[in-house]
C-alpha cells in the first residue's frame, strides 16, 4: 500500500476513534448535570466537546511517556499506530455497549 493512502487511513481512524471516545466520555461526564436538570443536553453536550478539545491541548503526559524510551520509535510505523487506534474504537465500543467507563475519568453517576 502506498505509504501516503496509509497515514490518510490511520489520519480517519483517528477521528473514528476520538468520535467514540468523545461520545463515551461525554455520557460519563455529563449524566449528572442532565439527570438533575442543572443542565439542558444540548448544553451539556456543547461543554463537554469544547472541554474535551481543550483537555487534548493541556496535557501530553501520555505522549511524553510513550517517547521518553519506553517504546522504541523507530519500530513504530502508520500500520503500527493503525492497529493500536483499532484497538482503542473496539474496546472504547465494547465497554460502551456493556455499559463500563473506559477512559481516566470516573462517571459522573452510577448506573
Amino acid at each position: 500500500m502506498e505509504p501516503s493512502l496509509l497515514v490518510v487511513i490511520v489520519v480517519v481512524t483517528a477521528l473514528v476513534f476520538d468520535f467514540t471516545n468523545g461520545f463515551h466520555d461525554t455520557a460519563n461526564s455529563m449524566a449528572t448535570s442532565i439527570a438533575t436538570g442543572a443542565l439542558r443536553p444540548r448544553v451539556a453536550v456543547a461543554i463537554s466537546a469544547v472541554l474535551n478539545l481543550v483537555g487534548a491541548f493541556l496535557s501530553v503526559e501520555v505522549a511524553k511517556t510513550i517517547s521518553s524510551g519506553l517504546v522504541d520509535d523507530t519500530k513504530i510505523g502508520p500500520s503500527i499506530v493503525f492497529g493500536g487506534l483499532i484497538g482503542a474504537i473496539v474496546w472504547n465500543l465494547v465497554t460502551w455497549f456493556v455499559g463500563l467507563p473506559s477512559s481516566r475519568r470516573t462517571p459522573s453517576s452510577a448506573a
